[in-house]
């Protein structure tokens, strides 16, 4: 049985931002001299993973967060040095501004990093641009009954991204002259060459946790903000639309940026062909399924709009695979809209159990499985399984189907556990919601756990679709499986092994 709407909602409210602060951005320290070290030659598109991971890379600390080299952590109260890109992606070739904002008058180096493996290290610099000034800039405040805040920043650094940079995601690091550091993330795309996999980055849900600026009076995310006497936390005070046109709180990395970065560095290491989009570029049209073997959902992915999802299931239509690495995705229908100044697709607006003034042809921002009649458009119906609940402290994975060819090598048999892997929010195959149609569906785990609003307990799975065509759609179910794949205190060699059948199987050649 699912959690209500505004049961979930308190509970993540209580649940906060800092829950996730596990392993936050890698990233230089700031501290790199203000050069460009030089463009890497043209890769050919076969070997653009292989090549990439095997580039020289630097150290770098385990947590953005931790200060090192006289580097200090900035406040969203003070806002010692913030910033936010003109776009969640760009292609090689095009422009991407970074608009920036300092407690005081001063300059400000911009250094730019792309995520992977790199001998573990975490991120590969790529260039530091020239001191540029920055300045205090407003704060803006929420507007209107929607409660937006967007920020009106001019443009300090822009950055032309060479031809020969792969697709990948990437860090814009931010460090002032007196010691402050902060940075935010963005895609390099590549969405006219093929490649087995297309790694898809959940920026639209990085945006509706955005809780920027947490500074005591002003913030506010579509779970909750700052009533008008500074109470923090409630969740009427919240806002309908939220902008990529301002900073993501304190440090810059968004909220569960984490599960990305782990599979990305994970698929990286194993030499995996991979390129990379954002949400929008989904939302936008810019993905061409047919392109690619698999797209993969790294992340957190709950906030859907009708565009994204109608890529998805053209994604199976065309024999496309699917693998959803987490939990609770494609759980409430958005609209992405344009910005009052024009900017393309810069607010994301979800009303969520509130009356939504203007539906649209793609019908209320609710959760996609109160849309319709007999729950047509339930998530459940594309992925087999839905969300199901937060838990209150991590349980084990119980494995189910061990001889399935998913859990091949990893020594496992029906009823083992994987310790703490079901953790956050995870997904259930619900028998009264729909199903993917024409498909064999296996559960490859139920998985009790405790759910964390007190109901007793309920039970996980992960679960994996197969249609007539052999297309899959994979759902792991739980937030830590990317966790398991890579980031340290949490690999699973099981996990690691079971991804492995699953992307092996997926990559396998079909007749026509």
């Amino acid at each position: 049985m699912s959690v209500s709407k505004v049961s979930r909602r308190a509970a993540l409210a209580a649940f906060g931002i800092g829950a996730a602060a596990l392993a936050g951005c890698r990233v230089q320290d700031g501290t790199t001299p203000a050069t460009h070290v030089g463009n890497s030659p043209t890769v050919p598109p076969s070997r653009a993973v292989p090549t990439e991971r095997n580039r020289p890379r630097r150290a770098v600390p385990t947590e953005w967060n931790r200060l090192r080299g006289g580097t200090k952590k900035v406040s969203d109260t003070v806002g010692q040095i913030q910033g936010y890109a003109s776009k969640t992606s760009v292609g090689r070739g095009e422009s991407i501004d970074f608009h920036l904002s300092s407690h005081r008058s001063q300059t400000c180096t911009v250094a730019v990093h792309r995520v992977g493996h790199y001998g573990r290290t975490g991120t590969r610099h790529l260039l530091t641009g020239d001191p540029v000034p920055v300045h205090p800039r407003t704060r803006p405040a929420a507007e209107g009954d929607a409660r937006l805040i967007a920020c009106d920043w001019p443009v300090s650094w822009t950055l032309r991204v060479p031809g020969s940079w792969g697709s990948g995601i990437y860090v814009a690091v931010f460090t002032t002259e007196d010691g402050y550091g902060s940075c935010t993330p963005f895609v390099v795309r590549d969405t006219e060459r093929r490649s087995d996999i297309l790694m898809v980055v959940p920026f639209t849900t990085y945006q509706a946790y955005n809780l920027w600026p947490h500074d005591g009076r002003t913030g506010k995310n579509l779970y909750r903000g700052y009533s008008p006497e500074g109470v923090w936390g409630a969740p009427e005070d919240r806002a309908f639309k939220v902008s990529f046109d301002r900073p993501y709180s304190l440090s810059g990395t968004p909220h569960w940026f984490e599960l990305d970065t782990s599979a990305a560095r994970w698929a990286e290491s194993a030499g995996y062909d991979i390129t990379y989009a954002s949400s929008v570029d989904l939302h936008e049209g810019r993905v061409d399924p047919s392109k690619h073997r698999v797209m993969m959902f790294s992340g957190h992915d709950e906030y859907w709009s009708r565009e994204m999802r109608d890529c998805a299931e053209r994604a199976v239509l065309a024999g496309t695979h699917l693998a959803f690495l987490t939990a609770n995705n494609i759980y409430f229908q958005i609209r992405v809209e344009d910005a009052a100044d024009g900017g393309p697709n810069r607010v994301v607006t979800c009303y969520k159990e509130a009356i939504d003034p203007e539906p649209g042809p793609s019908g209320p921002t609710v959760r996609w499985r109160d849309l319709g009649t007999k729950r047509r458009h339930a998530e459940q119906r594309l992925l087999g399984v839905q969300y199901n609940g937060i838990l209150k402290t991590p349980a084990p994975l119980v494995v189910r189907e061990s001889g399935h060819w998913f859990w091949s090598g990893t020594g496992l048999r029906d009823g083992d556990r994987i310790p703490d892997l079901i953790a956050v929010e995870a997904d259930g195959c619900n028998p009264a919601m729909p199903r993917p149609a024409g498909t064999t569906q296996t559960l490859l785990s139920a998985s009790p756990y405790k759910d964390r609003l007190g109901r007793g307990h309920t039970v996980q799975n992960t679960s994996l679709c197969v249609d007539e065509r052999g297309t899959h759609v994979f759902v792991a179910g739980t937030f830590y499986w990317p966790l398991a794949l890579y980031e340290p205190g949490f690999v699973n060699p099981h996990v690691q092994r079971a991804t492995r059948n699953l992307l092996s199987r997926m990559l396998e050649r079909r007749n026509a």
